[in-house]
């Protein structure tokens, strides 16, 4: 398990605002400032490493606040359709973590309900929690928690891509690119039910 420190730089501070049940999630990487160029190393920081693991989680969120409104909401294909494209990000993730001597073996990526919802790092299973807590008041709000982390995703990957090397930007450019054409469905979803 990451040491309590590299926990706390990874912390996503999760806060609910009025009603509407709003909810935002920056990490701490995404507002550190820092290189803006791309490196052409193979050698990683133990920054860097931390914020590979810490995609790599993010992306399991998604997929698992998918599975689990999919259920929720089961006639509701957005979660389900999503959720496949999740894992491919996961699995895409977890290579450059693997290539990077980054250990994933402590994170179940297995589907079954006694892993969904599971995660090593603290943050992650807060921001899950509070997305399934916000999710399961009604369809529309699971929705929106899509909308929400689609949108968060693309932030934190264009930050984690800052001063990593070319391997790691184009992956994380093509998670963008997967996450804005979730976000483009879940807006579609959204506008369905309101």
């Amino acid at each position: 398990m990451r040491s309590e420190t590299t926990q706390n730089k990874r912390r996503n501070f999760i806060k609910i605002i009025g009603a509407g049940a709003i909810i935002t999630a920056t990490s701490a990487f995404a507002a550190r400032g820092g290189k803006t160029k791309t490196t052409t190393t193979a050698e990683l920081s133990e920054e860097q490493k931390d914020t590979l693991f810490f995609i790599f989680q993010e992306e399991k969120v998604a997929r698992d606040v998918y599975i689990t409104l999919g259920k929720l909401y089961p006639d509701e294909s957005t979660f389900a359709n999503i959720q496949l494209s999740e894992q491919e990000h996961i699995l895409s993730a977890q290579v450059l973590c693997e290539r990077y001597g980054i250990d994933t073996s402590s994170v179940n990526l297995s589907q079954d309900d006694d892993y969904v919802g599971q995660f090593e790092l603290l943050s992650m299973q807060e921001l899950y929690n509070q997305c399934i807590e916000l999710g399961q008041v009604s369809l529309l709000d699971g929705l929106k928690v899509g909308r929400l982390i689609e949108v968060t995703d693309i932030d934190d990957l264009e930050k984690a891509a800052e001063g990593m090397p070319s391997d790691v930007v184009n992956t994380y450019e093509n998670l963008k690119e997967g996450s804005l054409n979730h976000l483009d469905a879940f807006e579609k979803a959204i506008a369905r039910e309101e």
